[in-house]
């Protein structure tokens, strides 16, 4: 049977990159599914830490409840002074207020963990919901010494609709397979998600100084401190693990305009990130973090020949490639979501719309790439003027005053 041209021209390499890839997405898999959680009976004293701003009342109230119901050492919440709504949600539960006009996240972080009196250090997200074993579990892998920071797993909290299943799919692809093998092959995860991320107290003392001082091409960074936090712990020898059976639940964004505006700064990061570890020693001293960072960025690139191939089809009215590529897209996402949709079974009917954001985000990633140097954040008013970190809107306190008030509070009587 002759075919035409276009069909070798199109669809040989294509055939090639997806062997490629397949074999690149393997060398994942396979250590992934061996991965298996720490067993043990270590525990450590674990003290909480939470920068909050202008977050959500109640869900600002089931997050303190869920992390009083661990058991902890403390709770320090470092709350912006513009913040009374939750500074009033704080004085009715057993917890410590630490009061801030400072802005950035980062500066809100520095000041929980110095006041922190424990080994260990819980660093929160103020949305975030803990499983009631949580502290539990994330001490378990610090029985190992050389481990510095402990990474948990995430699940969507909350919302419900189209981009919250989608987001669901894309964090249980996250915990399953990158952090999965990150943790077997070198116990060096690339991110602990700052939703939460557990670390010795002694180390974030020790790389604070770096931590608050970073730039990128001359530019003061702003967000990304999850991802800089653990390069940082890496980067000094340390090493960093993903304890799955530690489960937390957070808000995502459900309006797709905040979806993408999200998903840019933290594609950002993550290049500014890589491209920078990529460039020093220590990486490659661990071969496996190196090789998932390069992958993760190409793949921005060749994901996009997938739907090229479409629309080349649909314009040459080529039905049977179309169809073709539709079931291949069907069945290999759905197998690379196995475990997602062995938990949520209908998720298999989500799986085209899954392979459609992963094009977007594919376009998001390069864009991030083209605009390395902006610095944003979404949910804080704050914005790097001349090097510095300032509110971007006029408020009650001025940078003159940057003090903090410490105000231990207990629970109010029912």
């Amino acid at each position: 049977m002759n075919l035409p041209v276009y069909y070798y021209v199109l669809g040989t390499p294509l055939g090639v990159l997806g062997l490629i890839r397949w074999g690149a997405w393997l060398v994942r898999r396979i250590p992934a599914v061996l991965y298996k959680p720490v067993i043990n009976t270590h525990r450590l004293p674990l003290s909480i830490v939470v920068p909050v701003y202008q977050e959500d009342p109640k869900i600002f109230a089931a997050a303190i409840e869920s992390w009083l119901a661990n058991d902890v050492e403390e709770v320090i919440l470092v709350i912006d002074a513009s913040d009374t709504t939750c500074q009033d949600v704080a004085s009715r539960y057993p917890v410590t207020v630490v009061i801030t006009d400072v802005p950035g996240k980062r500066d809100a972080l520095r000041r929980g963990w110095r006041a922190a009196r424990t080994e260990l250090v819980a660093l929160v997200d103020s949305d975030t919901i803990w499983a009631q074993d949580v502290a539990t579990e994330v001490a378990k892998p610090f029985a190992d010494p050389r481990i510095g920071g402990v990474g948990t797993r995430q699940s969507v909290y909350g919302s419900k609709g189209f981009l919250a299943r989608i987001t669901d799919m894309f964090l249980d692809h996250r915990y399953f397979d990158e952090n999965a093998s990150q943790s077997l092959l070198g116990k060096a995860v690339s991110c602990l998600s700052g939703r939460t991320a557990v670390y010795r107290r002694e180390l974030l003392l020790e790389i604070e100084d770096d931590f608050m001082n970073e730039t990128f091409w001359g530019v003061q960074s702003l967000s990304g401190d999850d991802k800089r936090l653990t390069t940082l712990i890496l980067e000094r020898g340390h090493l960093t693990y993903m304890q799955r059976t530690a489960e937390v639940w957070s808000t995502f964004p459900d309006r797709w305009r905040i979806f993408f505006r999200q998903r840019l700064r933290w594609a950002r990061n993550t290049w500014r990130s890589d491209l920078r570890a990529l460039s020093k020693p220590w990486v490659w001293r661990h071969p496996f973090l190196a090789y998932t960072m390069i992958d993760k960025g190409i793949s921005s690139f060749t994901l996009l020949l997938g739907p090229t191939a479409m629309v080349i089809a649909l314009i040459t009215q080529n039905w049977i490639l179309a169809g073709v590529l539709l079931l291949w897209w069907q069945i290999s996402r759905a197998a690379k979501l196995a475990p997602h949709i062995r938990r949520r079974p209908s998720s298999f009917f989500f799986v085209l719309g899954y392979v459609a954001v992963s094009w977007l985000m594919a376009i998001i990633k390069i864009t991030a790439l083209v605009t390395i140097r902006k610095q944003a954040w979404l949910t804080r008013q704050v914005a790097v003027e001349n090097g510095e970190v300032v509110r971007t809107t006029v408020g009650d306190h001025t940078d003159d005053d940057h003090h903090d008030n410490v105000i231990p509070l207990r629970r109010a009587a029912a």
